[in-house]
């Protein structure tokens, strides 16, 4: 005997919802796991890469948007993640391939995400969704799926999911490192041609949410990385350092990593205590960040942030525009240009009132985005630092920011060559806007 059963109950098992903080409902079909998740829902503009974008730490509680509108095709496998699990709170796509279409994979998308407990949504407008978060900017939503999506045998109402909604977590002042960090260190050793050798140099990276393949490009120019957690302290990096030879090329990397770094109050210290040492130091995207607030800059939310593999920056110490990848939705808050419209060469804020020029100097944008005069990059002039916000670790990505990697082994093994000079005098049309 079957227990009768309301139309939406019956349809309940492959219905879902996304809801937006400020009402908006979407009405679509459960992709991956049935239930409910909550993030902040933002959009990414790749149309390849998306095993590692689910993989990247720093999508750490947020609900991935993605506007291409076929996703799933290539399957996945167990070669490509950038890291041990998928981290995203939700998915929407558009269109979910029906069948897998690559010899590489070892199961379909959907089935990953199932497994993973990701919620999903597919048949979503995901073109009218993504203008919905260029015009407002990103917002907390929810995914509601399944028997979430019921109650007594009836749809829940709109109001009662945006309530839930809204009770939600926001992205401002989350301090979410410690989240997506690794719990132990551990070592990449040089690799390719290099492995076996007497590494170039050794490098400390913490770990703020690390994607697999940033080590694996050091280790690749013959760099043993050591991984460690976001919780290490100076002295923990110090102990790292301490075994090797005199004058032995050596280094501090920051990692990519999700949360406000306004309430990385942690990782600013640190980094500061780096500086004081004058380590040579490197770091991206969120390491960008905290370089930028250890100088003493601000930092602010963007509008709906920068994330995919097609974003344009100028690096001005070698007047190229590269097409990189980015993830963030933080940026820095420095001065690009001077008032002639050069580029600006300031005075790192913090602790600058001494006689001697500051305790960190003169500091540089060294980069910067070409769609909103975004700082996408700080290089200090007289400190052994320089960040950038964006992955040149190219995974997924284009690859014409890999010589970041070079300058960060040269920084170690010839620091006397420091700092790179700006080879651009005059503002580009671009530059001339405001830039943030």
């Amino acid at each position: 005997m079957t227990t009768p059963t309301t139309p939406a109950a019956q349809h309940a098992a492959t219905s879902a919802a996304l809801v937006l903080e400020d009402g908006t409902t979407y009405r679509g079909r459960a992709y991956g796991a049935t239930g409910t998740t909550f993030g902040e829902i933002v959009f990414s503009t790749g149309m390849t890469g998306y095993q590692e974008t689910l993989t990247d730490p720093s999508y750490h509680r947020q609900i991935v948007v993605m506007t291409a509108p076929h996703v799933g095709n290539t399957g996945v496998n167990d070669e490509d993640p950038e890291s041990h699990r998928v981290w995203v709170s939700g998915y929407v796509v558009r269109d979910p391939a029906r069948r897998v279409s690559s010899w590489r994979a070892q199961r379909s998308l959907g089935d990953e995400l199932a497994g993973q407990g990701v919620v999903g949504i597919s048949d979503v407008d995901t073109r009218a969704l993504t203008r919905r978060l260029r015009e407002e900017g990103v917002m907390r939503a929810g995914i509601f799926s399944g028997e979430d999506l019921v109650r007594g045998g009836y749809p829940r109402p709109v109001e009662e999911l945006v309530a839930e909604v809204r009770s939600a977590p926001q992205m401002a002042g989350a301090d979410l490192a410690r989240e997506v960090s690794t719990t132990q260190a551990y070592t990449v050793e040089p690799r390719g041609v290099h492995a076996g050798q007497t590494p170039l140099a050794t490098v400390v990276a913490v770990d703020l949410g690390i994607k697999t393949m940033t080590p694996v490009r050091l280790a690749e120019r013959g760099v043993r990385v050591v991984v460690v957690p976001q919780s290490v302290t100076i002295a923990d990096i110090e102990a790292v350092l301490a075994d090797l030879p005199d004058g032995a090329p050596r280094g501090v990397f920051f990692s990519n990593g999700p949360g406000d770094p306004g309430a990385a109050g942690h990782e600013v210290e640190l980094l500061r205590a780096v500086l004081d040492r004058r380590i040579p130091f490197f770091g991206i995207c969120f390491g960008n960040q905290i370089l930028g607030r250890a100088l003493g800059y601000g930092t602010y939310k963007l509008g709906y942030g920068h994330r995919g593999i097609n974003q344009p920056v100028l690096d001005r110490t070698t007047a190229k525009v590269e097409v990189t990848a980015h993830n963030h939705g933080f940026a820095v808050d420095a001065p690009v240009l001077d008032e002639s419209g050069a580029p600006a060469v300031s005075q790192a804020p913090y602790d600058d009132s001494r006689d001697d020029g500051g305790r960190y100097g003169r500091v540089v944008v060294s980069h910067v985005g070409l769609n909103d005069q975004v700082v996408e990059g700080l290089t200090c002039l007289d400190l052994p630092a320089f960040s950038v916000q964006y992955h040149p670790e190219a995974a997924a990505g284009p690859h014409d920011a890999a010589y970041l990697f070079d300058r960060f082994v040269g920084l170690m093994t010839d620091p006397s060559a420091w700092p790179p000079a700006l080879t651009t005098t005059t503002a580009t049309a671009h530059d001339t806007e405001e830039n943030h």
